[in-house]
């Protein structure tokens, strides 16, 4: 089966879970770090089923990369499947409107087909590799703009950030240095969308430091196949275990790498 191809059981499945997710009760606030666990993983387990059903047959063998040895990182040779059945957990469990599904199969270390569905919003994108990313089957394309000072970007944390404290400490001096350089910088909740978003010129552009591969790899499929350059935040392109991540069009990410790297 082609890529493209896949991207309709992909949808189909994170369409059904984002109606599993909207038609549940919302959960009640917990009151410790354990029951915020514990009431998570109630609502997950369901969804994580309905997902298999449907990826599981598409690409026999290829495993889920939870089932994965990942204290290290992620293998660079064969495929497996990435799947965050409420990417932006922390905002579904507060009672916010800002999570997603994201699923992507990863081939040879890279992602090779995407897709992401906010149910809130009703929107799906959709991407395989060399064929272009859509948003409710229309095209995406990045940001044409040219200008850091007019510019909306977005960023984000891996999860437990206190687990890396370089990230943390990047994360910091980063912001410092990226607010007084562009227009608005905003964290618009689950990292996947961000990106795909900033691949449909919604968001002018994203970064993040750390290693946060599985939320990293569906979105930037999305905005390299909608024309976004992805790098890590040196320039060189993005690779799982990157410690930075930049995904911007091309009329913006120098001037952003340079503000990341103080240079302006």
């Amino acid at each position: 089966m082609s890529y493209e191809k896949l991207l309709a059981p992909m949808a189909a499945a994170a369409h059904e879970v984002g109606a599993y997710l909207t038609s549940a009760p919302r959960p009640a606030p917990a009151g410790s770090f354990d029951e915020l666990r514990e009431t998570f993983h109630a609502v997950e387990r369901p969804a994580i089923d309905l997902v298999h059903r449907h990826v599981d047959p598409l690409v026999p063998g290829a495993p889920w990369a939870e089932e994965l040895d990942t204290t290290a990182e992620l293998p660079r040779t064969g495929a497996f499947w990435v799947v965050d059945v409420i990417d932006g957990a922390v905002q579904y469990l507060q009672g916010l409107p800002h999570f997603c599904v994201s699923l992507a199969l990863v081939r040879d270390g890279e992602p090779v087909a995407a897709a992401l569905h906010a149910p809130l919003l009703g929107e799906t994108y959709l991407a395989a590799a060399g064929c272009g990313a859509t948003r409710n089957g229309v095209a995406v394309t990045a940001s044409a703009k040219t200008s850091l000072a007019a510019a909306v970007v977005g960023t984000s944390q891996p999860p437990l950030a206190a687990e890396q404290p370089e990230a943390v400490a990047e994360a910091g001096r980063s912001l410092g240095a990226v607010l007084p350089a562009v227009l608005a910088v905003r964290n618009l909740g689950p990292t996947s969308w961000q990106i795909a978003d900033t691949g449909a010129g919604r968001l002018d552009a994203f970064w993040e430091y750390g290693r946060d591969d599985t939320n990293l790899l569906p979105g930037a499929l999305v905005a390299r196949e909608a024309g976004a350059l992805v790098t890590d935040a040196e320039g060189g392109r993005w690779r799982m275990g990157a410690k930075g991540f930049v995904a911007a069009p091309g009329g913006l990410h120098g001037a952003l790498l340079g503000v990341l790297a103080g240079r302006a």
